[in-house]
């Protein structure tokens, strides 16, 4: 969160993290990761508890008593929650960068990698440049197409819709692409109806890396993961269609490594 806090103040959100550790393990962490954002101690947990997040599979007897179920509340000036990204499993974290480009469809000073034909344009990025052990990430794909022209959406028959297919997940997990809603191409000399998109269309992808052990094994002595896709699309415009085309898409993102200092035993 720390390193996208500009990013979220220039669309009009403040930062900030809560746990129930005390004030001073809080200030602790801090100087030592160089937080900025404000750090908010919840004693004895009870925003948690009013929240519901309490994991309560934890025995009251553990140290770690009192931890929540960790996620992110997008909250507007009312007070009222608009948003929530939690995960299954509490070593699982959705980023902060995913969040900007689900709520703002923003890459949020990404790298962009275009690709250019005469009939479309294809720019490639990904919420994050780096993963760690258990982060969800969102890979997406814009398509700019030329005058007139239009490509097939998911659902279309007797047609080659557009389709992303994931490669092998070395190391992560898949989830299945989210394509946005079509409008509706009628085909008026033949007297049928096609889901199609026009313009500009944007369709994304989550990645969630694995643990530890599973990133350093494909990730190797260079720490990079490599995510090789492919898109297959066909562009008509009002008169013919094109030769369908299979476009392949690749990320290549750093694996940072686990933080796993403790705080000193007199900091409490």
């Amino acid at each position: 969160m720390d390193s996208k806090r500009a990013d979220f103040a220039r669309r009009g959100l403040n930062v900030a993290a809560m746990t129930y550790d005390p004030p001073a393990v809080l200030a602790h962490f801090s100087r030592r990761k160089g937080i900025t954002i404000p750090l908010l101690s919840d004693p004895g947990s009870k925003t948690i508890r009013d929240f519901g997040i309490l994991n309560e599979s934890i025995p009251k007897d553990s140290f770690a008593y009192g931890v929540p179920h960790p996620g992110t509340y997008v909250i507007d000036e009312r007070g009222i929650v608009t948003a929530k990204y939690f995960e299954p499993d509490y070593r699982d974290r959705v980023t902060a960068g995913s969040i900007l480009l689900r709520q703002f469809t923003s890459p949020a000073g990404a790298r962009v990698f275009e690709r250019k034909t005469p009939r479309w344009t294809l720019r490639t990025f990904a919420s994050n440049d780096w993963v760690f052990a258990g982060s969800r990430i969102t890979l997406a794909l814009e398509i700019e197409l030329g005058p007139k022209m239009h490509l097939y959406a998911p659902g279309a028959q007797g047609y080659i819709p557009i389709q992303w297919t994931a490669g092998e997940a070395k190391g992560w997990v898949n989830f299945e692409p989210s394509y946005p809603p079509s409008e509706t191409l009628h085909l008026r000399a033949i007297g049928e109806k096609a889901p199609v998109y026009r313009r500009k269309v944007r369709i994304t992808r989550d990645i969630k890396a694995g643990q530890t052990r599973e990133l350093r094994a494909m990730a190797g002595s260079g720490n990079r993961l490599v995510i090789e896709d492919s898109l297959r699309l066909q562009a008509c415009d009002d008169k013919k269609c094109y030769l369908p085309e299979n476009v392949p898409l690749r990320w290549e993102l750093t694996v940072s490594p686990a933080d796993s200092t403790r705080v000193p035993a007199g900091v409490k």
